[in-house]
Parts: structure tokens; C-alpha cells; sequence
């Protein structure tokens, strides 16, 4: 039997002038206690980006998500923040910043299989 769970996740967003409030959502980051899974799926409409800010450094945007899912994920490339457990990882990316790099606020949700549910997620909230 496929028992439900709950998660939870949190849209990921390039703010290229944060004055200005704009954004274009490039990710979702989807987390779920009971599966112990923790996860980041990524795009960045380069079109987008530009159509917002056209002078936006699109390489310094990417090694951010790139840091963001070396942490998520726990691997060492995300310094000392991806040593945390996985709980006190996804709430310190989905923390309220105000940067380049912003998460919306964190969603809840019940699930099945949390892979399918991030791309299912990233396919209606990104693509």
C-alpha cells in the first residue's frame, strides 16, 4: 500500500534587483522527514533573468545554485552548512533573506514518493 507523507517545499527564486521585489522562479527545494529526503531541482530561464535586469551576472546567479544544491543535498562542496542534519539544512535555505537567492515561504503537502512530487512541483512552478 503506498502510504502518504507529509513534506514540505519552497519555490526558489532569482531576485536580480532585490528593490525591486521582481523574480522569475527557478526551483523547488522539497523536503520530507519520514522518507529523510531533501532535494533541489534547478532552472534558470536565462531569457527571463535578463528580461528583469539585462546587465544580471547569470555565471555569479548560477555557482549560488549551484552552493544551494551541494547544501541541500549534503554534499561537502556546500561547506560547512551541508554537514548539518538534513532538517536544519532545508530550513537554513528556505530561510526569509533578501538577496539574489530568495526561497518562497515553505509549503506543506502529502506525498507518495517525494521524487515524483518535486517534479511534478518544479513542472507547474518552474517549467
Amino acid at each position: 500500500m503506498n502510504e502518504r507523507t507529509v513534506y514540505e517545499y519552497a519555490v526558489v527564486r532569482v531576485v536580480p534587483r532585490v528593490e525591486r521585489e521582481e523574480f522569475v522562479n527557478v526551483g523547488v527545494a522539497l523536503y520530507c522527514k519520514k522518507k529523510k529526503y531533501a532535494q533541489v531541482k534547478i532552472y534558470v530561464d536565462e531569457a527571463k533573468c535578463r528580461a528583469l535586469y539585462p546587465e544580471i551576472d547569470l555565471e555569479l546567479i548560477k555557482k549560488h545554485l549551484d552552493s544551494f544544491q551541494y547544501i541541500c543535498v549534503g554534499d561537502k562542496r556546500g561547506g560547512k552548512l551541508a554537514a548539518l542534519e538534513l532538517p536544519e539544512r532545508f530550513r537554513w535555505l528556505t530561510a526569509k533573506r533578501s538577496t539574489l537567492i530568495q526561497c518562497s515561504v515553505t509549503h506543506p503537502g502529502l506525498c507518495v514518493e517525494p521524487e515524483e512530487t518535486l517534479q511534478e512541483l518544479f513542472d507547474k512552478l518552474v517549467l
